[in-house]
Order: structure tokens, then C-alpha cells, then sequence
């Protein structure tokens, strides 16, 4: 048995969970091993049927939202769609992020064709932090640099932040598939795990019933209050997030 899901917020139509890094949303063939999944853990959790209107990579923990009846999953559905959403994202990233940057940047589904058209994607980036650590990792350097970069996809592509920051040449730390293995291994030891460090920080989206804006926080604090008041309250995967940015040596940018 598994860990009951945290819940955010829920009401009679809807429900946020804190979805933990290596869960899946849902079963699928493609990772036919696993065994914790979001959909049905919390149906068991809560004994009703729910129903996903979007979804958050396996490696990716944070806000994840689903409907509690047919209804309430079509107007998610249409808002997610419709690009009435805003989700806000926190990631580590090698290098020094700039302060800010924009990422137009059309992006090719994954499993598409070479010759398939790329379709239009748009993500805003800012640097809330960076971090100079007093090790190297490439011996051509006296020290390894990383930021706290916090994403807005304005768009809905799949892997779409994981391949925006990529692109901007500041790779999530621990993305197998868009970063540098090396790096990865090398900060998996510094910081005591191996995971992809992308966090769903934030999600604001019209309620399904009202049409009211409906904003859900993960509970994740920047900039950190002292870990022993913070820690007890967040999910595991949270925690690891909060001892993080608790880590010495942040110097903050803006945000």
C-alpha cells in the first residue's frame, strides 16, 4: 500500500492532490513497471471515481487537479484547452539563468514524424536565485553554478518546460532525457537523491461550476521560511524541495 496522496483543495466538483515525483497520473503501457499512480490511489483514497484533466510528467511532483464528476472534467477540459490556465513552475537549472527571457520556440510532438510541423510554444522564464557551489564538476571550472528558474508556459506542449529551458541552454538538473547525464550523477550525490527537479508550483484556472478564478498552491515556500516550521507540513517530495532551497549560499535575483 502507498502513502495517501496529499489533498491541496477540493470541493464538490473538483480535487488537487500533491502528486509525487515518480508517480504516474495514470497506467499506461509505456511504463508497464510502475505501480503508484495518481487516478487510482485517490479514487481508492476518497472512494470516488476521478477523472485526470491534465497531466504532469512521472518525474515532475507538484499541483495536479481532477474532476469528480463528467461534467466538471469537460469545462476543465476546455479551459486547459482553450489556454485559460496559468501554471507557474519552479525548476534547478545548470548555469546562471538570465534574469529573465522569453522562449518562442515551436516544438515537435515527441512521438511525431521528422517531416511533422512543429507547432507554435511560448514559455517566460525568470531567475529567482542562483547558487555558485564550491566543488567543480568540470575540472575546466573552480565551482558548479545552478539557478532556481520559475517557468510560465503560456502554451501546452508536451515536455514543453523540460525543452524550453533546454533550448535556452540551462537544462533541468536531473533530466535524463534534455540534460547531461554527468551533471545529473554529479549533483544526485551533492544532493542526497536522484530525481528530476521540476516542481508544478502553482495553478490558477477557471472553477469549473462558477467560472471564478481558482488558484491552487503546492505549499512550497520561496523565498524558504526555516525548514523545521516548513518540512513537517509538505509531502516527502516537497521536503526535498524545501531543504533545497534552504540549502546556504542562494544569492536571490527577483521574484
Amino acid at each position: 500500500m502507498h502513502e495517501p496522496l496529499t489533498i491541496l483543495w477540493h470541493d464538490a466538483h473538483a480535487i488537487a492532490v500533491y502528486k509525487p515525483a515518480g508517480w504516474l497520473v495514470h497506467r499506461t503501457g509505456l511504463d508497464a513497471g510502475e505501480t503508484r499512480f495518481v487516478v487510482q490511489t485517490l479514487r481508492d483514497q476518497i472512494g470516488q471515481h476521478v477523472y485526470p484533466v491534465h497531466r504532469l510528467d512521472k518525474g515532475t511532483c507538484g499541483v495536479l487537479l481532477l474532476a469528480l464528476h463528467s461534467a466538471a472534467a469537460r469545462q476543465l477540459s476546455m479551459a486547459f484547452a482553450g489556454h485559460a490556465v496559468r501554471k507557474r513552475y519552479l525548476a534547478l537549472v545548470r548555469g546562471w539563468a538570465p534574469d529573465t527571457a522569453e522562449v518562442d520556440h515551436p516544438l515537435r510532438p515527441d512521438d511525431a514524424l521528422p517531416d511533422a510541423p512543429a507547432q507554435s510554444a511560448h514559455t517566460r522564464v525568470q531567475c529567482l536565485a542562483r547558487l555558485d557551489w564550491p566543488e567543480a564538476a568540470d575540472p575546466r571550472f573552480p565551482s558548479t553554478r545552478v539557478s532556481l528558474a520559475e517557468a510560465w508556459p503560456t502554451s501546452g506542449r508536451r515536455h514543453q518546460v523540460r525543452r524550453h529551458l533546454k533550448h535556452l541552454a540551462h537544462p533541468i538538473i536531473g533530466d535524463a532525457t534534455h540534460g547531461k547525464g554527468p551533471l545529473n550523477r554529479w549533483w544526485a550525490q551533492r544532493l542526497g537523491l536522484q530525481r528530476l527537479w521540476l516542481h508544478a508550483w502553482q495553478l490558477e484556472v477557471p472553477h469549473p461550476e462558477t467560472g471564478a478564478p481558482l488558484r491552487i498552491d503546492s505549499g512550497l515556500r520561496w523565498p524558504p521560511v526555516a525548514e523545521p516550521l516548513a518540512a513537517p507540513t509538505l509531502p516527502p517530495s516537497a521536503q526535498d524541495w524545501q531543504r533545497l532551497l534552504c540549502l546556504p549560499g542562494w544569492e536571490r535575483r527577483g521574484g
